[in-house]
């Protein structure tokens, strides 16, 4: 069997042993429903009850400012509707984001302007960050909410979001955080950071696929999407994935307990990988798509001038090399990155810009067996060129 390198983590990471063993736990024992009343429903409430107080202590929040969901996009869902057409009752209806947010932000915006919400979207600089001044600026009198991601999922960019949510708080607007990426990667202290909503995922902290969370602070304006049941404090009805939340919270409470370590290794893995890429392709013909220095540890975007994203995809993928565009797939064709494309990226490195990512289970051994397989294939494609 030929060897597999999974360098997509960004994507989805591995279930943690730990995170399986006590999903399995819930799953073999008795059935139970959160919202019953009996001793098996009382079981599986006390499952609940462990599991939100794990998570809301890693992340610094009280227990009940903490919404369960299917995962990051309902979150960002739930944080940029919920808040906005709670605050349009109050008169206001404007809303600020930035060109290089997750698709689940950016299109949930969209389609409440649609619905006559004003939307403005940021600029960002040559490494995707956002300018504080510019959100100052896009501020006015009817501004119900800002949503500005924590790390960027396709270049791993940390952008400004103490700055911005002390902005926003001066100026009485709601902030929303996606930190789906940077959960388990940078410290997150809600109760210091100047933030109203935050959105994270199960699956990126090596929890299971379908489970989320969604930090609502007390006294924040909120209109639920799920209507049907008093579960979640009436912000999200539906009965609640006890197994899934279960492993959630086991992934995340290791997960943060070995950030600082963690950071070491990913920065380790993210600077040996980009080495050997030089190495193999040339100073010249390798560029770095983000911020060298503000970035999470674990998120590296290259482009390879010259070559094209859709060959190196093909190529790592039949040298067992799991790697990603970052981008959407529309009718079997790649489309060039919304995230590059905000950032002025010339076209040389839209059209060549691929997203390795590291995580639990790789190893330094690993990446240098791998970038021998990248470089026999690249001197393949050169020949033949």
């Amino acid at each position: 069997m030929s060897s597999q390198f999974y360098f997509d983590h960004a994507a989805s990471s591995p279930l943690h042993p730990e995170a399986a063993r006590m999903m399995m736990d819930i799953y073999s024992g008795p059935a139970g429903n959160a919202s019953s009343v009996h001793r098996f429903g009382r079981a599986a409430r006390q499952h609940l009850n462990r599991a939100r107080d794990t998570v809301s202590e890693a992340i610094g929040c009280l227990p009940s400012e903490l919404v369960f969901t299917s995962g990051g996009t309902e979150s960002d869902n739930m944080a940029i509707t919920g808040a906005a057409k709670a605050c349009r009752s109050r008169g206001k209806n404007h809303i600020i984001t930035s060109g290089v947010e997750h698709h689940a932000v950016l299109d949930t915006c969209r389609s409440l302007e649609r619905e006559g919400f004003r939307l403005t979207v940021l600029p960002v600089d040559q490494y995707g960050r956002v300018n504080p001044a510019d959100v100052e600026s896009a501020i006015g009198d009817d501004t119900a909410l800002i949503s500005i991601m924590y790390a960027n999922n396709e270049t791993g960019t940390v952008q400004p979001i103490v700055e911005i949510g002390d902005i926003a708080r001066s100026r009485g607007v709601l902030f929303h955080v996606d930190a789906v990426q940077a959960l388990g990667m940078l410290p997150i202290d809600l109760r210091t950071l100047p933030v109203d909503l935050m959105s994270f995922s199960a699956h990126k902290v090596n929890g299971p696929q379908g489970v989320g969370a969604l930090y609502v602070a007390r006294k924040t304006p909120f209109d639920p999407l799920l209507h049907g049941g008093s579960q979640e404090r009436k912000r999200r009805a539906g009965t609640e994935n006890v197994a899934g939340i279960a492993g959630f919270a086991k992934s995340i409470e290791l997960s943060v307990n070995s950030i600082d370590i963690k950071k070491l290794f990913l920065d380790k893995l993210r600077l040996k990988w980009v080495e050997s890429m030089r190495g193999i392709v040339g100073e010249s013909c390798l560029a770095i798509n983000g911020h060298d220095t503000q970035c999470v540890p674990h998120i590296i975007n290259l482009s390879f001038i010259g070559m094209d994203t859709e060959t190196l995809l093909m190529n790592l993928d039949m040298e067992g090399i799991a790697a990603s565009s970052g981008s959407a797939c529309t009718a079997g064709a790649l489309e060039t990155s919304h995230v590059l494309r905000a950032m002025g990226l010339p076209e040389e490195r839209l059209s060549s810009a691929v997203r390795f990512s590291f995580g639990l289970g790789n190893t330094l051994e690993e990446l240098e067996n791998a970038a021998k397989k990248v470089e026999t294939f690249l001197n393949r494609i050169r020949t033949n060129a």
